[in-house]
């Protein structure tokens, strides 16, 4: 991780100092329900894998890796991005960025969702290639800031890329036989799905658990709640008219079937 500062007086800036997001907008419609879906979803396993709470998902908040300035130009904003093992307020206050200098966990996963023609997403500019250059997003997640997965999502395109950081450099993942990208850590698949998801019929990106069965957001999990609900009324009321049938059967041969109790 860089941090351009050699002062030994300097007192760093946290999270409350900082700006907390980029300055940028969002690009479109769909980011903020796709983000929204995708923590939905995988809720229920950080919820397992966290008994206690410590992990945070940030979405759209600047991760800050560099102290320059301006301050923007030292920081990141992915769409979506989960860090493991930390608290999800910092010290009872609700988180306004991240800043590694203060933080020291780096994401486990960030995701970005592309918006034009995803040279931005790709971009592996070093900031110190060269006078006032602004470090380029891949090269950011995989050498300053070192998040172990990377994943570039194009909904235009309905693909979605995969990079594992190993031995310090990116390598591209390869889909598995359902097309989807094991997130070895979380016990989970990431891939595309095809449907409608708040009046949106688009490909989103969803989480699948490890053996193929789609994590169900809030919604769908509600329905098929109710669902089985019903068929369980209508197996008992099924098994009551079984009941009833054979009552009545046993009456005309004569025998009462509360005796049989």
């Amino acid at each position: 991780m860089a941090i351009a500062t050699s002062h030994p007086q300097l007192i760093l800036p946290d999270h409350t100092q900082l700006p907390e997001t980029n300055g940028t907008f969002v690009k479109n419609f769909q980011e903020h329900p796709q983000s929204v879906l995708l923590t939905d979803s995988i809720r229920p396993v950080l919820d397992a894998l966290h008994p206690d709470g410590q992990y945070a998902i940030g979405q759209d908040c600047g991760i800050y890796w560099r102290l320059i300035e301006p301050p923007e130009r030292g920081a990141e904003a992915p769409d979506w991005f989960y860090v493991p093992n930390v608290p999800p307020l910092l010290e009872g206050k609700r988180r306004r960025s991240y800043v590694m200098w203060q933080e020291i966990v780096a994401p486990l996963i960030v995701i970005e969702f592309v918006s034009g023609d995803g040279s931005e997403e790709r971009d592996t500019t070093s900031p110190f290639a060269g006078d006032n250059l602004k470090a380029g997003k891949f090269w950011v997640y995989e050498q300053a800031i070192r998040v172990p997965f990377y994943v570039i999502y194009e909904v235009d395109k309905a693909s979605v890329e995969v990079y594992e950081l190993i031995a310090n450099h990116y390598h591209r993942c390869t889909p598995n036989e359902r097309g989807h990208f094991p997130i070895t850590p979380l016990g989970v698949e990431l891939g595309i799905w095809q449907g409608q998801y708040l009046n949106q019929a688009l490909p989103w990106l969803r989480w699948w658990d490890s053996d193929g069965t789609l994590l169900l957001n809030g919604d769908e999990r509600a329905e098929q709640e109710k669902q089985r609900a019903e068929q369980e009324k209508q197996r008992a009321e099924q098994e009551k008219q079984r009941a009833d049938r054979l009552a009545a059967k046993l009456r005309e041969l004569g025998v009462d079937p509360d005796d049989l109790s």
